[in-house]
């Protein structure tokens, strides 16, 4: 659960999870959607992965990156039960 608020806490991720939810890209498109280097970048998608808010597919000589939705589920019933 650390790595998930660990990878909430910043903008730039929260962004990039917002472009994913409207369709799934490979690292250069996401890259192209800021202004800072792409090893900037790789390194945010890094963390998003471990946390478990993305996947990676291989296609071709390209990741695709998608938002996962189940960890976010996961999360919203433990918020709920704090609230019980």
């Amino acid at each position: 659960m650390n790595n998930l608020f660990k990878a909430l806490n910043d903008e730039t991720r929260r962004e990039i999870l917002e472009l994913l939810k409207v369709k799934d890209m490979n690292a250069g498109e996401i890259a192209n959607a800021f202004n800072i280097s792409k090893p900037s970048i790789s390194h945010h998608l890094d963390i998003l992965k471990r946390a478990g808010l993305i996947t990676g597919e291989k296609k071709g000589q390209f990741i695709i990156y998608s938002l996962n939705t189940s960890i976010l589920e996961d999360l919203i019933s433990w918020i709920i039960t704090l609230k019980k």
